[in-house]
This record gives C-alpha cells, sequence and structure tokens, in this order.
C-alpha cells in the first residue's frame, strides 16, 4: 500500500503558527520526558507533543510496566543483591516513583532484576515533572510532516482536535520512537534485520489472585518456571511459550506479559503499516483472552482472579531505526565493549522476541556502553533522536531499548541540544565525550 509522505510546500507556509520554541520533542514517553524536562533545566524555551492523553509512552500506553535496565545482570540472583547500574534521570524518575507509591521493590528477572511500577503514579510523576515555565505541552497532538530547506529542519506540521497548524524550533528531538520526525525529513532509516522485526505485545492486568499461594506455585523469578514453560508447549491456541507474570504494587494485582502478536494469518506484523497496526490490536485482544483462561485454568492462585484491563495499545519493541554517525553492533553488546564517548551503561540481555520464545542472551558480570553519536542521523540538520529508534543493529536493539537507557538518551539528547544552540554547531559535529562528562 502506498501513502503521501508529505505536504504540498505551500500549504504548509499558509497553516496558521502555533509558536516558536528552542527546541521541539516528539514524543511524550520515557526518552522524550527526560529529554523535555533537562533541556528545560538549562533554560530552554520547550513543546512536548505527544499523539494520546498522557505521557509514558510504551511504559504506560503499552502497559509494560516495568523499569528495565537498572540492574547489573549476575549468574544466581537467589544469592546476590541487585546492584544498580544505571542513575541519572532514571534513578531521578525511579525515586519520584517511589516517594509516589508507585515502584515496588527489584523483583526477579531471570538473571536480573526489574522493578513494577504503577501506570496511574507514572502518569502523575511525568506530569508534575513536565509542568513548568519552560515547557508547553501538546497533548491529543500528531506530527504529520516536517517544514524543512533541503535536509535542514525548521519545524513541523502539527494536527489537533481543532485542525493543522505549524510550528517552529531552532531544534528537535524525535523521541517517537518510531523514528517518524526522522522519517519524514527523507532520511534513511531501516527496519530490524532484513525488514524482520521483532513482535508486538498486548499486556493486561488481573486482579484478586491469592499471592501467597501464586507465588509458592510459581516462584520469585518473575520468568515462567519449566513446568509452566511445559503446559504452554502442550497448548496450541497459546502462541508464545515464554510468558513473564510480575506482582505490582497493588494487593493480588498481576502484570502479564504473555502474548505473541501476530496477523490471523500468523504472519509478521510491521505496526508502522495502518493495516498491520490495526490487526495487531484486535489479534491481541484474543490473545490476551486466551492466556487469562490458561491462568485461571492452571495457576494456583489465580483460580478466582477477574480480568482488569487491556494496555491502551499493542506494546511496540522495535519499527524504525535511524542511519546514525555510530551504531551499537551486536559485536558490542555481547563484547560488552566500552567507549569514551558512552552516554549509558547497559547489562540488560539481548531479548529477542520472535518466534516461540523470547531468546535471551545474558551479559553475566558485565555490560556495554551506548556511544552518543547513535542518537544522530548521518544526515539532516537541527535533529536528534531519543529512544528506540536510535542506531543499532537488530539484536543489539533488542537490549538497548528497554526503559532505564532511554531516560539516559532524552537527557543525552538535551544536553547535545543545549550546546548545539548555543554554540552554533550542528549536532553531528559534537564531540560524543562532551556529552558523556555531562552524563
Amino acid at each position: 500500500m502506498r501513502y503521501s509522505l508529505n505536504l504540498p510546500t505551500d500549504y504548509k507556509n499558509d497553516l496558521p503558527r502555533f509558536g516558536d520554541f528552542d527546541v521541539i520533542v516528539a514524543g511524550a514517553g520515557p526518552a522524550g520526558v527526560a529529554a523535555a524536562v533537562t533541556a528545560a533545566e538549562l533554560d530552554l524555551k520547550v513543546l512536548i507533543i505527544e499523539r494520546l492523553g498522557f505521557c509514558g509512552g510504551a511504559a504506560v500506553a503499552g502497559l509494560s510496566g516495568t523499569i528495565c535496565g537498572l540492574y547489573k545482570s549476575v549468574e544466581d540472583t537467589s544469592n546476590s543483591e541487585p546492584e544498580q547500574l544505571v542513575f541519572g534521570f532514571a534513578e531521578r524518575f525511579r525515586h519520584a516513583l517511589i516517594e509516589a507509591g508507585g515502584l515496588t521493590e527489584p523483583q526477579i528477572y531471570g538473571k536480573t532484576w526489574v522493578a513494577t511500577h504503577d501506570c496511574a503514579k507514572y502518569k502523575k510523576v511525568a506530569t508534575d515533572m513536565l509542568r513548568q515555565d519552560n515547557i508547553t505541552v501538546l497533548y491529543h497532538t500528531q506530527m504529520v510532516d516536517v517544514i524543512a530547506e533541503d535536509d535542514t529542519l525548521k519545524g513541523l506540521v502539527l494536527h489537533t482536535k481543532s485542525g493543522f497548524t505549524s510550528v517552529y524550533a531552532q531544534r528537535v528531538i524525535d523521541a517517537s520512537g518510531d523514528a517518524d520526525v526522522v522519517f519524514k525529513l527523507g532520511q534513511k532509516t531501516r527496519k530490524g534485520q532484513n525488514g524482520i522485526i521483532q513482535n508486538p505485545t498486548m499486556m493486561f492486568k488481573v486482579g484478586n489472585v491469592d499471592m501467597e499461594t501464586y507465588l509458592d506455585y510459581w516462584g520469585e523469578n518473575t520468568i515462567s518456571p519449566p513446568k509452566v514453560v511445559s503446559m504452554l508447549e502442550a497448548n496450541d491456541a497459546l502462541l508464545r511459550k515464554k510468558v513473564w507474570l510480575f506482582p505490582t504494587v497493588n494487593p493480588g494485582e498481576l502484570l502479564v506479559n504473555a502474548t505473541k502478536i501476530t496477523g490471523f494469518d500468523k504472519r509478521a506484523l510491521d505496526v508502522t503499516d495502518p493495516v498491520d497496526h490495526t490487526e495487531a490490536e484486535q489479534f491481541s485482544i484474543y490473545q490476551a483472552d486466551e492466556f487469562f483462561n490458561f491462568m485461571k485454568a492452571n495457576l494456583p492462585g489465580c483460580e478466582n482472579s477477574y480480568f482488569i484491563d487491556y494496555a491502551t495499545e499493542v506494546g511496540v519493541r522495535q519499527t524504525r531505526s535511524i542511519d546514525g554517525i555510530k551504531t551499537l553492533t551486536n559485536d558490542n553488546v555481547v563484547n560488552g565493549d566500552k567507549c569514551s564517548d558512552a552516554i549509558v551503561k547497559s547489562a540488560w540481555p539481548i531479548e529477542l522476541h520472535y518466534g516461540d520464545k523470547p531468546r535471551t542472551e545474558w551479559l553475566v558480570d558485565d555490560h556495554y556502553e551506548v556511544p552518543f553519536h547513535t542518537l544522530v542521523p548521518k544526515h539532516g540538520k537541527n535533529l536528534i533522536v531519543a529512544g528506540r529508534c536510535l542506531s543499532s543493529e537488530h539484536e543489539a536493539l533488542a537490549s538497548c531499548r528497554v526503559t532505564a537507557q532511554c531516560f539516559e538518551y532524552g537527557k543525552a539528547a538535551a544536553l547535545a541540544t543545549h550546546i548545539s544552540i548555543k554554540e552554533a554547531l550542528d549536532f553531528q559535529a559534537i564531540d560524543g565525550k562532551r556529552i558523556a562528562d555531562l552524563m
């Protein structure tokens, strides 16, 4: 199916003008929130736009529900205490969630730990951070086109409930997750490995679980034990054979990550295509229902549970990645490579969601570092990205895309934006070590 990529230039020039800003942040997920708050605190005038009516991105709308990537990985979590690896904005947000009563203690996840957050508290914490004089927030607002001269970005065309408008800025941070701004500017992007991308998922919540009985059966590790995997492998109706269940801050509540989303004909879906995206949303309802029925019938403690709700939308793990000055390679991750221009550390495993079972490759007692210029497109002026659309190879992205790291990508993008504006430097010309030193 073909779609029109850009609006006519004359039409864009005649649009009513919403305003002028130092920086526009496109997307209010973890990377976008971190970018907007950091930029505002550097005294930049910020506009952050979000297509939904709240912030949090996939962490809230997709109900992904956990802060992944904070902790080191070890061989035996049962005899170890969680050791935090990532701080910065991720720690600031983690602490605010704890103060709000919206985050669990670390829970065992294979060979590392995660903390499960309450989505309502997440929205409130993020909203508190964004409500400051230097930040203008526009919810229910879609970026539909770019305003540019050749490869130089000048602003964006937005669509709101009241129609189309234009907005201008010195710099733009693309925190859309899908590299939407980069794509609209006509710059090179890629999808996964030869077009093969990770499956979306549909998260959901279940209430009235007898948690003591459930944990006695399931165990402390949030990843499914072998006895559950065996039952899933014998169940043809359930496409995913390894699942993750997380106790939340609310009594008797489980957050369930147990679906594999394909087309009704079992084909892999690309959610940048609206037809595939729609089919993913429809198919996900049936898979979530099927797994809930499995829980009630087979998991002790879940017999009297009830279905609370599906996520607002399918959780998207991967779409477009930019063609960056630097690319995080699969070898960088598995070899634990370090670099002088690192903006964040990560020990999160390569967690590849494709096929029946998620494939997990752990980085035990080690970590790798993500270089700054993975956020910077090779071409295109006034534009930087933050979030999962950074420049990375397919399997590397299956590690570096998680929440704690995305917070730090947002912070790094904002620090670079401040330097870019104040010193009239293109992002491509910024020394990555300067950003690393500021992190």
